[in-house]
């Protein structure tokens, strides 16, 4: 809104002041030699407002100097002439009462604000179609600078300090001087203020704005392929019942892979936290909005990561009940897999290859795997061929969730030992030990398995329950 000023120098009294038509108490005549107005008599009356900016009250100081000038011009009449009417005058000016008559009925509506009268532009006409007459004078010369200072600081005191105008020209002088060090000091720690850089803040990428630079077409086109990469790996790897937190833009490429809405967790909003999930999308935008707190407290180990730098998305595992504790269930859940993997090794129904022994003994393998493992050697041969390597950027104890199967030796006629009794063994199981999907692949050296794959995150513990 722009910033307005009424003008002080009122044309006379308010409709119904009980003073219409005689001197204000106090007010000197304009023959004393003294000022013919007292400002603070008038504060009351005439609405001041001003902006905080001093530029703008100056500027409407110096149209407020030329209106008057225009004004007393045109009349024909000394400044101040008519704002001072002499004592015992009949004549009654604009805006001024005669004397002894009753002062004027207030208008029903609000008191409209003065406005100066409409000049037609020159050669043109004049408001209402009345011809712009000959005898239309130049404008006045710009006021002098002294008298736009003197109103300019007059009002700013009589608004905001609530100064009386002195009546003394010593303490006159001195007022000014005052208000005039205020001023300059406001305008110094403006220019101050101004010239000043603006602190550095930080984007939700993690740079800062103003000092770092942008990213380049490569960067951005290398955190889309990482996003994408990550949608498609939570798409066919974790758990159909897993929840999942992420930001909008990863959400909404989740729900693409065909993964329900039901299953996300948007971050930001109402929702600050991943808590109540089971892995979050880990993006640049997520750093930057929960910083070191999103591993030491929220999600302290990766499942798998794509991409490099800034431009990296890792698939996290949220620790219910902080990172600590998660860590400590995962050091446990390491002893307590290769314990079982062990005992395994000395079943002589289960025959696994080289690099699977290894893998067994060291306690990396699922622990629904050993259990399924378990179960289907009492019914079975088996050769276990190995086991897929990890997705790229899994934390140290994370479990190898994907084994390579196939049977050992035909069976018996009651007790078919083939692919397809496998896979039916497989799929009557129960919840948890139900594998995610269970697929007739064949390898490298030609070899038919089966690959039997559980869904991301593996439960911690499940060794110990029962």
């Amino acid at each position: 809104m722009q910033p307005q000023i009424r003008r002080l120098k009122s044309p006379g009294p308010a409709p119904g002041d009980p003073a219409a038509g005689t001197p204000a108490e106090g007010l000197p005549s304009r023959a004393s030699g003294r000022p013919a107005r007292d400002f603070s008599a008038d504060a009351a009356r005439d609405a001041v407002i001003l902006s905080v900016e001093d530029a703008a009250a100056a500027q409407e100081a110096v149209t407020l100097a030329r209106q008057d000038q225009d004004d007393e011009r045109r009349a024909g009449t000394p400044a101040g002439a008519r704002d001072s009417p002499e004592p015992g005058s009949s004549s009654a000016g604009p805006g001024t009462a005669a004397a002894g008559s009753p002062p004027p009925a207030p208008p029903a509506g609000p008191v409209p604000t003065p406005r100066p009268p409409a000049v037609p532009p020159a050669g043109g006409r004049a408001q209402g179609g009345t011809p712009a007459g000959p005898s239309r004078r130049p404008p006045a010369p710009p006021p002098p600078w002294g008298k736009v200072l003197l109103t300019t600081v007059q009002l700013w005191a009589q608004r905001h300090l609530r100064l009386r105008w002195p009546a003394q020209a010593r303490w006159r002088v001195l007022t000014l001087l005052l208000l005039a060090a205020v001023l300059f000091g406001a305008g110094a720690i403006s220019i101050a203020l101004a010239g000043s850089p603006a602190p550095a803040r930080h984007t939700r990428g993690g740079t800062q704005a103003g000092t770092g630079r942008p990213p380049t077409p490569a960067a951005i086109q290398a955190a889309a392929a990482a996003r994408v990469a990550a949608a498609r790996w939570i798409a066919g790897q974790v758990s159909a019942d897993a929840i999942v937190s992420c930001d909008p833009q990863v959400c909404a490429l989740l729900q693409a892979q065909g993964i329900p809405a039901a299953r996300l967790l948007a971050l930001g909003g109402s929702t600050p936290a991943p808590l109540g999930s089971d892995l979050i999308v880990s993006t640049a935008a997520v750093r930057s909005e929960f910083g070191a707190r999103l591993a030491s407290v929220y999600a302290p180990v990766s499942l798998a990561s794509f991409g490099t730098g800034a431009a990296q998305t890792a698939v996290r595992v949220v620790a219910a009940d902080g990172g600590a504790a998660y860590l400590r269930s995962l050091r446990a859940d390491v002893a307590a897999r290769a314990s079982a993997g062990r005992q395994l090794l000395r079943n002589p129904r289960l025959r696994p290859s080289a690099p699977a022994r290894r893998a067994l003994a060291a306690g990396q393998v699922d622990s629904r795997l050993l259990t399924v493992f378990a179960a289907l050697a009492t019914m079975h041969r088996v050769d276990v061929a190995g086991f897929p390597a990890p997705a790229a950027g899994a934390s140290p104890g994370m479990p190898l969730r994907v084994a390579d199967i196939a049977p050992a030796g035909p069976g018996t006629r009651h007790r078919p030992n083939s692919m397809s009794s496998l896979a039916r063994f497989l799929r009557n199981q129960l919840t948890p030990y139900r594998p995610e999907g269970i697929t007739a692949v064949r390898l490298a050296s030609g070899r038919p398995v089966l690959r039997v794959e559980f869904g991301a995150p593996g439960p911690l513990g499940l060794l110990g329950k029962g």
